[in-house]
This record gives structure tokens, sequence and C-alpha cells, in this order.
């Protein structure tokens, strides 16, 4: 496999300060699995005029042990990729797109870096899921040093506030957003507060700490904005760090979010923010149907999602990115009956059990692509009119055979044996290793992306048999009559505020 890497992490190396624990273990990992690492030659131009001779000379040996993407592709003429990603106006955004377009036009498999800048521009490139960042690439590697994907140890948990460590480092970031504003209550007093009403945080442990904080609450009150927002049952998503990235734990903070929400009846959910550079919180909340609609006065920015459609769309997956959980399942999109197996089951969803400990306070298996939101699944099936904003319902086989969850389909890719080609399709959503993949291969294979909105109350087979629905146990994807859908939507007790149609 060949994959580029962003200089500027490997200048990283020469900043002992700044150096990532997890980049030392990723190059390791690299290398043990014959990676071929490549940096573009014009980012090592950029680093050749670094003024300090001697953090440019040794930066520069250590970048001169990687190979060079020598006859390398210019985005200079490519109308297309120029209209989506914008013509460089200076040479750092030249480089950046030199990187971008490598993986564009698939000279690379995948590339690692942590410009927030490059990760924003790559999702209207639609390539976001190969633009890794250090810890992502981490976590990726390792799901290749064996045979199955390993459950992390850590859990979520939800406990009082004033069970937290003040001192804890993943605070600093609040504390220094709060340091020198003009709000009227400090950070130390509001933590004093939610401490003595017993207010509760979602929290992931690493063993450094805090790994991930989430705090919730629930309002009735306008909002201090410009203009101020009128009074309105709410959800404020007062806290959300996430310091391990790689894990897809924001994903899962953002499912945690509106799945409270829905238990208490709330339609929306906001939260305030002060914009940063590189800002990933933003780049993520945002692919969630969170919008910035108007500062504070303190200098923060109101971000806020609502979960039931306002406004039409002409596109039917747009309800699903807008108003997610919500989704479109009208005559316009197609509805498919979705066999899986129950080990494939168990790395993509959280199972009900699961998710009814989580709301109270646990969330059991660490595994990367139960957190995530947005999820890949593959299959041999030869159904090839799978579009954008289809309707996907989960049929777990073998042990509880029943449809069990539901999914909008976001991609689906043509079927191919070529193995690269699917772990270039799947990207950091896979939930199989690559030895599964190539043994996959062996056969045609179609990659889905989709975003996985709702479990079902189980719809047993004998319940599909009765109403006509399946003739069978499905053994491929099975297309299903808009009819027999509604059948099927209202068993899973699918509540209808958030579907369209």
């Amino acid at each position: 496999m060949r994959i580029l890497i962003d200089t500027n992490i490997l200048i990283y190396r020469e900043d002992n300060h700044l150096v990532p624990t997890s980049l030392s273990e990723l190059l390791r990992l690299l290398n043990k699995q014959s990676v071929v690492v490549f940096v573009h030659p014009p980012s090592v131009e950029e680093i050749k005029k670094n003024k300090n001779e001697q953090r440019r000379d040794i930066t520069l040996s250590k970048i001169n042990s990687y190979p060079k993407y020598e006859e390398y592709v210019d985005p200079k003429g490519d109308k297309t990729f120029e209209q989506l990603v914008g013509i460089s106006d200076n040479d750092h955004n030249r480089i950046d797109n030199y990187l971008l377009y490598s993986i564009y036009r698939n000279a690379f498999m995948f590339l690692i870096t942590e410009d927030r800048d490059i990760h924003r521009k790559s999702k209207l490139l639609n390539i976001s899921d190969r633009i890794f960042d250090i810890d992502e690439a981490l976590d990726y590697f390792r799901g290749f040093e064996h045979d199955e994907k390993v459950p992390l140890p850590e859990e979520i948990n939800c406990v009082p506030v004033a069970n937290l460590e003040y001192a804890d480092p993943i605070l600093d970031v609040l504390k220094q957003d709060y340091q020198g504003s003009i709000v009227s209550t400090k950070f130390e007093e509001w933590w004093k507060k939610i401490s003595l009403e017993g207010r509760k945080a979602y929290v992931f442990r690493t063993e450094k700490g805090i790994g991930a904080l989430l705090i919730l609450k629930e309002e009735n009150e306008p909002i201090s904005s410009i203009p101020p927002l009128p009074k309105n049952n709410r959800l404020k998503i007062c806290t959300s760090i996430v310091k391990a990235t790689g894990q897809k734990i924001g994903e899962l903070f953002i499912k945690i979010s509106v799945d409270t929400a829905i238990d208490k009846a709330i339609n929306e959910i906001y939260l305030t923010h002060f914009l940063k550079e590189n800002d990933f919180l933003v780049d993520l909340i945002e692919d969630f149907g969170f919008k910035n609609i108007s500062p504070t006065p303190d200098g923060e920015n109101i971000f806020l999602k609502k979960l039931i459609p306002d406004i039409l769309v002409d596109n039917p997956f747009d309800i699903s990115k807008i108003f997610y959980l919500s989704f479109y399942d009208g005559k316009a999109v197609k509805k498919y009956i979705v066999p899986i197996q129950p080990q494939y089951f168990k790395r993509l969803f959280i199972e009900e059990k699961l998710k009814q400990l989580m709301l109270p306070g646990i969330c059991n298996e660490m595994i990367v692509s139960k957190n995530a939101i947005i999820k890949a699944y593959l299959c041999h099936s030869g159904v090839k009119e799978i579009n954008q904003g289809d309707i996907l319902l989960f049929y777990r086989s073998q042990d509880i055979k029943s449809i069990v969850a539901l999914g909008i389909v976001e991609i689906a890719y043509p079927n191919t044996d070529d193995p690269n080609a699917i772990i270039r399709n799947v990207g950091k959503r896979s939930v199989y290793t690559q030895k599964e993949i190539v043994e996959m291969a062996k056969k045609p294979t179609k990659v889905i992306i989709f975003r996985h909105h709702f479990l079902l109350k189980d719809i047993p087979f004998n319940f599909l048999l009765e109403n006509k629905i399946l003739k069978g146990p499905p053994r491929s994807i099975k297309k299903m009559s808009h009819d027999e859908y509604i059948i099927v939507k209202r068993a899973g007790g699918i509540d209808e505020r958030f579907t369209v149609d």
C-alpha cells in the first residue's frame, strides 16, 4: 500500500513538546506493515525556505529518508477540482491542493495530515474518508495487526460532574476559552455550580486521564445571542471535547445528544463555541446539521440543530444530513432489506440492550465502527440501482432473524474485485480487516456507505413471512415495495415525527 504523508507531521518529530505520543507508534506500524510512505515535492520545497538553517537541515535529513512522489499530477487546469476547492492564492493553499489532488486522482490510497483545512476541503471532493489525522491512521493500521477488530478496554460512563478531577488537562481548553472573556461567570464558578446541581457528564477515560467529555443540559429559556433567540425547549451541549481522536467518539456524542433530545421530546439542540483555527468540532457538527446562526455578546458562536424538518429540500438525502435523525421515506426513494451476519452486525451497531444502558450511563464495547454514525457495509449483492437517500433495513440473520436497524444510503459504489479499490472506497469507515477484504474481493464486492438512524423493535422473520414481505430467509439484498416498507415501518416503531414523505 502507498500512502502520502504531510511533511508538517514529520516536522513534529523535531519539536519534542508537540510530538503526539501516537506518531512514533504510527510510523512504527507503517514500517512493520510495509506501507510505503511518500512525501510530496512541493511540501519539501516549502521546508527548504525555512530561515532557521539548523532546524531546516535536521528536518530535511528526516524527510529525505522517505521517497518523493516525483512525477506528480498537477491540479492546475482541472476545472472540476478547482471549482470544488478553489484556485490556490498562496503557497500554503497551493501545497494543500497538491496533496489533495494526489488522493483525488488516486495516486495514493490515503493522506495523513493534521491540517484541518485539508480535511475540510476533502469533504467537498468526497474523499474525506481517505484523509486521516494521526490518531485515525493509528487506529486504522492497528486494525491490520489482527484478524479481527479488537474491542478497546475503555468505556463511556455517565458520572456526576463532582466526581471528575478539576485539574484534568482536558478542561484546560475550556479554562482558556473563558479566560479574558466578558461573561459574568468564570469557568471555575460554573463548574462548581453544575457540580452542586448534581449535573452528570459522559466521560471516556484513557490511561492518561479523560479522553472525551460530554455535558448536556435541558433548557426552556431565551438564548442571549445577536439577535436573541426566543424561549423554547432545547437541549444544550454545554461541553463536548474529544482528545482521544480516531475512535469516532465525536459522532457517538452527537448520537447520545440526539437520542437524549428525543427521549425528552425536544426538537432543537444547540451549543456555543469559540471558533478556532483548524476547528475540528465545527467540521464534525456541520456534517450533522448544526448551523452557525449567530454570535453571542461574549464572542462565542451559536450552532443550532433542528431534528424536525422546517424547510423544503431538493435532495431527499439532505433531510438525513441536515435534520438527522429525521429522514425522507416517500416513494421517491427505494427501500431494501439487507441481510447481515451477527459478527458483522456486532461490529457495526450498538445493540439495543447497550443503547438502553447508554442513556443512564454506560456504553460497553468501544469498537470504532459502533461509535460512528456514518458506517460502511460490504456485500456481494448484484443490485445496481442503490442510490443516495435510499433506505436500508438491516436483517440480522442466523441468531435473531429479524429486521433490527435502519440506515440511509450516502453513497453506493459499483461492485469490484479489486481489494485496493474496496479499501479506498471504505476508507476510515472500515469494520473489516485487510485480510477479510482481500478474501471478500475474490467475488465482485459492493461498498455501501450509510448513515445509521434507528435501531428498531425486532421485526421477526415469521412476521415478514406472514405479510408476504419475504418468501424465505434473505440471502442477499432484496428490494421491497413502498407498501411493504410501510408495514415494516409501523412494526418497527419508527416515530413518524422523524420521517418525511
